[in-house]
């Protein structure tokens, strides 16, 4: 009985243990999606902008925008979402121009201009990167920076957020963690599946001392509410969630204008809330 009940588990484990060898190398494509073209610049947007390139802590070339406001204190630090590059994200970027801010928006590793291949690692050392060029390059001051993080993006700003301090984090339409998703994604497989990432958004968030402001759809039909909802309670206070409709890619520009306002009403917050700075 013994013995052909181990006739039935041996192959089915070592079916198990192919599926996961596969899926391991193939996880980078179902997560990652980068392109290479620039397709525009802001430029084309009417906004004036600096090319800016920075090596990263394992010596790769990234690329980036950084968008100046006149007269803005403040600035964004701008992590978009897993597909496309930065020039597909012109609305964001004018809507935060729109509020007086400075913006600055890095190409991953492997997406646009920048050098390598995306993983997590490479996206976390990407983000001390940006951080590291705003703050000892450009000598912005820490509390004068704001964070944001759009669904994949949300994970790269909490594990930022995490370990220095700006002024802010925004989270829009951002998972708690990659294992969430695969449940989400797939519903049987991912008992048996080894993730080879965790970007476990919830876990970092419990270790960040800012203000956070959260944001999602209830009609997101990529990255669950619940799963936002679930973002929102690891976070620490103060903290706030603003529910907007619309699907994933869309609903912050079908949320309008109370998108915008919800947002202009927690960096105006942040800036009130910052220490003068010391005079000279």
């Amino acid at each position: 009985m013994i013995q052909r009940l181990l006739s039935l588990i041996w192959p089915l484990l070592f079916g198990v243990i192919l599926l996961n060898v596969f899926l391991f190398f193939l996880q980078a494509s179902m997560i990652f999606f980068p392109l290479r073209e620039l397709q525009q610049t802001p430029t084309d947007w009417k906004l004036d902008y600096e090319d800016v390139w920075i090596n990263s802590e394992d010596g790769l070339r990234l690329h980036g925008w950084y968008i100046p406001r006149q007269g803005a204190r403040q600035t964004v630090l701008f992590f978009h979402g897993n597909a496309g590059n930065i020039s597909h994200r012109r609305e964001s970027i004018e809507i935060f121009h729109r509020l007086n801010l400075n913006v600055f928006i890095l190409s991953y590793r492997g997406y646009g201009a920048s050098e390598g291949k995306p993983d997590e690692k490479g996206l976390y050392n990407d983000a001390r990167s940006a951080w590291r060029y705003l703050t000892v390059e450009r000598k912005i001051e820490q509390q004068d920076i704001i964070l944001f993080g759009r669904s994949l993006g949300g994970a790269v700003a909490t594990s930022l957020a995490a370990e220095v301090k700006p002024a802010g984090l925004i989270l829009e339409s951002t998972f708690s963690s990659a294992a969430d998703m695969a449940a989400v994604l797939y519903p049987i497989l991912h008992w048996v599946i080894y993730p080879r990432y965790t970007f476990d958004t919830a876990t970092r968030l419990r270790q960040v001392q800012i203000p956070v402001l959260v944001i999602h759809s209830a009609d997101d039909e990529i990255i669950p509410f619940r799963l936002g909802q679930k973002v929102f309670r690891a976070a620490r206070e103060p903290k706030q969630f603003v529910e907007i409709r619309g699907d994933h890619n869309g609903g912050f520009l079908l949320s309008q204008p109370q998108y915008q306002q919800e947002l202009g009403a927690f960096i105006g917050s942040l800036a009130v809330a910052a220490p003068p700075l010391l005079s000279q």
